[in-house]
């Protein structure tokens, strides 16, 4: 029996503030002198960082699912123990009270733990929008399970000392205690990103965030009843949980590498503590900064983090990302969970990564979370063929594939993973999966065996691993001392962002791969080009073009900035914004990609799904680590035309870029354009209606800031005279009347043209651009732009588009269309394609 002071910080919800206040109190407690342990209920990762730097001590889970219910105490007493005895432990709890895993009556919820550690519960109440509603809900929550005590409230994000006391009243009348009132202050909540908080480690003001939410507890909670109310815990039964006879030692003491630092801050500390047991010596390595691993280095562990916020610099460490890939090649013993897996492909976002995984990695918008009951197919670097394990999954990324020959694991009747052998003898175990190894020390013995047995053969002749070929990651020579490349823009994960509809044409095929809408510009707008261009040899002065389109569009002309052509808008939107983690909503023209690669952004892709007959995605869910979005409107090659109500919703709180190329061409009254574009620009082409391609004519809009800071860094005179000329012309009422005019003869054509294709068989995406994408899997597998072009006609390819394949062809809507429907159907024929699906 161990009499230990606890307490369990549950809420009704997520989000009730359970990490300010947890957080906060170990804080307070420890700045006492009180030695405070912290633990956090459930799998997750992040909250404990956070405890660590309040306590000074390893912050641990406890997971009834990932572990055993039984193994609880054990854990809990082991964590008390170490690296000295605690006097007093605080248990942040996970989501709701009574929250677990799906149909299994509650099991691995904060009050399942608070059961098996006989801990009463201190009950954080979200006053926010309520006052004695509020403390109706807790109150019912005390009734809801009997076996559990909830001996204390604290009210959270109080308005006011009324609002607080409103509250209080209710739970004096019901007899529980009110530990405090917490008024609502944002400087001491820990921001979030898309899978939850960010992480203490990647935090350089966490410290300072953790003195402020000790700071405001202190001043608002009675530290005395907190310690009063965890006295109140009976004596504990059981023995604390010991690594040491979970594993035996190995022999030879061979040293283990963990990835750790920013990007890789996702650990449970049983790894280390059984790898040590197990007579494992431990190294941490920062693939942010290290650029070799140690020379006697025996087995690898890269576990979990966000990889995809640092891509970039994990990209350019081209030194070590060479080591790694040496390393598994000879051998080397690697285990790899979620983030270690991203890491170890050949990209991840278009950025090359390490390699040794024939895999590639990106962000998508599905969030995959849950348990997992996962069994090991075959024999593996740490199971045996059979063995069955308890893990967790929690991502918003996608492997392609998911799996390799030889899986990790299987769970939901499919295969997950990687397991690589050499010569057969397995030696790198990758997935999602995250397992706690105190509730499978097998993992761990196996892998601190086969560390040894690495160590003990060192050097190995090399022989080639026995997976299906790696593509080759050239990497730059990087001497002492020296700053390793940026990747190329060029080409990330294989798509040449840089290819576009022009270098699709061949001469004499009919061009319906470019979206220009005419080949030469109206008679018209070409003489008002050749008259009120200045002479060619003054200098050009952009003021008039900058006042004429602030007029069409009713904006101040400090929001204008006339550029040449897209292209440079995006160069300068990536070179002058201030963007740490820009976002590009894909499929979409690659252009702002490219800018943003060239100019060293760590680019994240948001890939929408496409499918034949749906209309536009949703942009939800957006991580709010993004602080911009790059969205295409309407998007070039989908033809979805975003409503301005959702994007300004998706724009907020970060910098909003639309590319509205083809906004002339549609429905206006969807654009971005206002007097008012606080946070976000508008960029827009007059190439495509106008047929200006040769004579690069843009602009953005924006603002004003935003619009400065472009200007700053644009070369003097980018702008030609011409070009100013053809922006006054195609300012005018008269000209926008036109554009409009034809807008609406291209969207009689495009609905026609649809109509047509559908009823041949091809999938088509609902467009409201001057473009159509089409889905040709009924002509059979790969491209048939070569097919096309034996029968005359020019298309954009898809494959070089994110997020879409080789069956994928945009068409620019023709003033006639039979004989192309007619070409793709003897194509369809030819290849035999329509019948098989």
């Amino acid at each position: 029996m161990v009499s230990i002071p606890r307490l369990v910080v549950a809420a009704a919800t997520s989000s009730a503030g359970k990490t300010t206040i947890a957080t906060g109190l170990m804080a307070a407690l420890t700045r006492q002198g009180r030695a405070v342990a912290g633990f956090k209920v459930g799998p997750d990762f992040i909250d404990p960082g956070y405890h660590a730097l309040a306590t000074g001590r390893p912050g641990r889970n406890l997971d009834a699912v990932l572990t055993s219910p039984d193994a609880i105490p054990g854990l809990f007493l082991h964590g008390i123990a170490g690296p000295a005895p605690a006097e007093l432990a605080i248990i942040e709890g996970v989501m709701g009270l009574f929250d677990g895993r799906l149909a299994s009556d509650g099991e691995g919820s904060t009050a399942h733990i608070a059961r098996l550690l006989a801990a009463p519960v201190l009950l954080v109440v979200d006053a926010a929008g309520s006052s004695r509603t509020a403390a109706a809900a807790a109150l019912g929550l005390r009734g809801f399970d009997p076996r559990i005590t909830i001996a204390g409230v604290v009210v959270n994000r109080i308005a006011s000392p009324r609002h607080g006391a409103e509250i209080a009243r209710e739970f004096d009348r019901a007899g529980l205690p009110v530990l405090g009132l917490v008024p609502r202050n944002a400087g001491v909540s820990a921001p979030s990103r898309h899978l939850g908080l960010v992480p203490a480690d990647e935090r350089r003001e966490s410290v300072a965030t953790i003195d402020a939410m000790a700071d405001h507890l202190a001043a608002h909670v009675d530290l005395d009843a907190v310690r009063a109310l965890a006295a109140t815990a009976p004596p504990l039964e059981g023995a604390p949980w010991r690594p040491d006879e979970a594993v035996q030692p190995v022999a030879g003491s061979p040293l283990v590498a963990v990835l750790s630092g920013r990007a890789f801050t996702f650990r449970y500390a049983e790894v280390t503590e059984l790898l040590m047991a197990a007579g494992c010596r431990v190294v941490e390595i920062d693939p942010l900064a290290d650029v070799a691993l140690p020379s006697d280095v025996a087995a690898l562990y890269a576990g979990g983090g966000f990889p995809e916020v640092h891509a970039v610099e994990l990209s350019a460490n081209a030194a070590l990302r060479a080591d790694l890939a040496a390393a598994v090649a000879d051998g080397l013993p690697t285990v790899a969970e979620c983030a270690g897996q991203l890491y170890l492909g050949r990209h991840l976002d278009g950025h090359p990564m390490v390699g040794a995984l024939p895999s590639s990695a990106r962000m998508t918008p599905r969030l995959t979370l849950g348990y997992r009951v996962a069994t090991a197919p075959s024999d593996t670097l740490v199971a045996r063929a059979g063995d069955t394990v308890h893990g967790h999954e929690f991502h918003r990324t996608a492997t392609d594939p998911a799996s390799g020959t030889q899986p990790a694991w299987r769970w939901d009747d499919r295969n997950q993973g990687f397991s690589v052998s050499r010569n057969g003898r397995p030696i790198l175990h990758s997935s999602y999966l995250h397992l706690h190894w105190a509730g499978h020390p097998q993992l761990a013995q196996r892998f601190a065996q086969a560390a040894s047995g690495f160590a003990a053969s060192w050097p190995m002749d090399p022989v080639a691993i026995h997976t299906p070929p790696i593509e080759v990651v050239e990497i730059q020579d990087c001497g002492a001392g020296s700053r390793p490349a940026r990747p190329a823009a060029g080409v990330p994960d294989g798509i040449d962002l840089r290819h576009h509809g022009d270098r699709d044409l061949a001469p004499g095929l009919i061009d319906l791969a470019v979206n220009v809408l005419t080949p030469t510009p109206p008679a018209w707008l070409a003489r008002a080009i050749e008259q009120h261009t200045a002479p060619l040899g003054s200098y050009p002065d952009v003021r008039p073009a900058r006042a004429a389109i602030a007029a069409r569009h009713g904006v101040d002309p400090a929001m204008v900035l006339p550029t040449s052509g897209g292209a440079e808008a995006f160069t300068l939107v990536a070179r002058a914004l201030p963007m740490a983690h820009p976002m590009v909503a894909h499929p979409q023209f690659t252009e702002p990609e490219a800018a943003l690669r060239a100019a060293g952004a760590a680019v994240q892709r948001w890939l929408l799904p496409v499918s034949a007959g749906s209309g536009t995605p949703a942009l939800l869910d957006l991580p709010a680590w993004a602080d911009a979005l790059f969205v295409g409107n309407p998007t070039n090659p989908t033809g979805w035309l975003h409503r301005r109500d959702d994007l300004l919703a998706a724009g907020e709180g970060r910098t909003l870029v639309v590319d509205e190329a083809f906004m002339d061409a549609t429905d206006e009254a969807e654009s971005l354009i206002a007097p008012d574009m606080t946070g976000r620009l508008v960029l827009r082409s007059l190439s495509k209606t106008w047929g200006l391609a040769g004579l690069r004519v843009g602009y953005a809009i924006g603002d004003p800031t935003l619009i400065a800071a472009m200007e700053a860094i644009q070369p003097p005179w980018s702008v030609s005279s011409p070009a100013i000329a053809a922006m006054i012309a195609t300012a005018s009422p008269t000209a926008v009347a036109e554009a409009a005019a034809h807008a609406a003869t291209v969207r009689e054509r495009r609905e026609r043209f649809i109509a047509d294709l559908t009823s041949a068989a091809f999938g088509v995406v609902p467009s409201a651009a001057p473009f159509v994408l089409i889905d040709t899997r009924s002509c059979g597998s790969g491209s048939i732009r070569t097919a096309l072009a034996a029968q005359g006609f020019a298309v954009r390819r898809g494959e070089s588009f994110p997020g879409l394949g080789p069956t994928w062809i945009r068409v620019r809507v023709p003033d006639r269309w039979d004989d192309f429907i007619a070409a793709l159907v003897r194509v369809r024929d030819e290849r035999g394609g329509l019948s098989g699906g």
